[in-house]
């Protein structure tokens, strides 16, 4: 029984995981983009941006830390040997789109900060928040592909 539910906060945590992030990015992105069709009007963009950063504090960061616990502790209750290639694999892609996710943070802090000021100051979006928005959008794709396939490995655990 203990296998099964910590099987489960497993899968559950990294729905979360994943799932935090797709919507996050997919508000994140496409609120920006509005934004840049309406003169880069940056009221939406302060109260999205804003909710994305807390999103990934209280759900992304937690999980980020449960996934490789109980992915360990699962490995151990079934025992798996940690070497086993697709754990590897799994662990190594974990850690391209964790490399990928730390700068994103970063990146989102300064991007929540200029809509911000932006929108109390009455002015537009600056360029560097646009240049922020490509590099964000360029270093989610590597962390999506690798979550992906990490997902698959998950599940389908191949030799």
């Amino acid at each position: 029984m203990e296998y099964l539910i910590v099987k489960w906060l497993h899968i559950l945590s990294s729905t979360f995981l994943f799932g935090t992030g797709i919507g996050s990015a997919y508000y994140m992105l496409f609120t920006s983009l509005a934004a840049r069709r309406r003169h880069d009007d940056p009221r939406a963009v302060a109260v999205v941006v804003g909710y994305v950063v807390k999103a990934d504090l209280w759900f992304t960061t937690t999980t980020i830390i449960f996934q490789p616990l109980s992915g360990w502790y699962l490995a151990h209750l079934a025992g798996l040997p940690l070497s086993s290639t697709w754990i590897v694999a799994s662990v190594v892609l974990y850690l391209v789109a964790g490399a990928c996710w730390l700068p994103v943070v970063w990146i989102q802090l300064r991007m929540r900060d200029m809509a911000r000021q932006a929108e109390a100051s009455g002015n537009v979006l600056p360029p560097l928040y646009w240049r922020y928005l490509t590099i964000w959008t360029l270093l989610g794709i590597p962390a999506f592909i690798a979550l992906v396939i990490v997902f698959y490995l998950m599940v389908a655990k191949p030799a």
